[in-house]
């Protein structure tokens, strides 16, 4: 995950405070570095293509152990890594822009089914209504990539999404949608290619279906 800057204080309150809502990934938090997890991890993976009767010596794998390694930590679970949350700018909220949402939809979402370990495929669009502060647009991508970023279900990412969201921003308003394709569906298992899994998270304003926030979301999302 590409990052300008991290945030680790923050990342601790928001995990702290996904904790405490119940929503937070099945985890502990990594005593060892990054590096020691690349090294630890290659060695499993070395064992695992062992037990397959892959020839680690062929030049096309020699290196894949150290690969999937470097994969698993830098990239694909970079999420779990609350030292490397990203830092989100907020501004006083000055304009006192208060009356309608602020949307960002199609936001890239690339996670990992915590089942079977397979890729998850979609999209996120997300909205918020400031209070006392403004977010800058690029902290939804951020915080939606770090949260993807990790093993997932998809109903636990929408949550974690807009809770860390509310959090941050300070708001009570905070709307995210996602769709998702799931390998775990679509290359093993029933096989079904053309299956879409939709998930939404609302609070404030966007909790009531009834409300006008919600369902102009709902539309603009379509």
């Amino acid at each position: 995950m590409i990052q300008e800057s991290f945030d680790p204080e923050l990342g601790a309150r928001v995990h702290t405070e996904l904790i405490r809502l119940g929503i937070e990934t099945p985890m502990h938090i990594a005593e060892n570095s990054p590096e020691q997890q690349i090294e630890k991890i290659q060695g499993h993976v070395a064992s695992i293509m062992d037990v397959l009767g892959l020839d680690r010596c062929d030049e096309s794998l020699v290196d894949t152990p150290f690969r999937v390694a470097k994969m698993m930590v830098r990239e694909n679970f970079c999420g779990l890594n609350y030292r490397e949350f990203p830092k989100c700018t907020r501004i006083t909220n000055k304009m006192n822009y208060r009356g309608s949402y602020v949307l960002e939809r199609k936001i890239p979402i690339y996670s990992t089914c915590e089942h079977h370990l397979v890729p998850i495929v979609g999209m996120a669009n997300i909205a918020y209504i400031p209070q006392d502060y403004i977010l800058g647009l690029s902290k939804f991508n951020r915080i939606a990539e770090f949260f993807a970023r990790r093993p997932q279900v998809q109903e636990r990412l929408t949550e974690q999404i807009r809770a860390a969201i509310a959090f941050v921003a300070e708001t009570d308003h905070v709307a995210v949608q996602i769709e998702a394709s799931h390998l775990c569906v679509q290359s093993r298992g029933v096989r079904h290619t053309d299956c879409i899994t939709i998930t939404f998270s609302g609070s404030g304003e966007f909790d009531n279906p009834n409300s006008h926030a919600r369902q102009d979301f709902i539309a603009d999302c379509r």
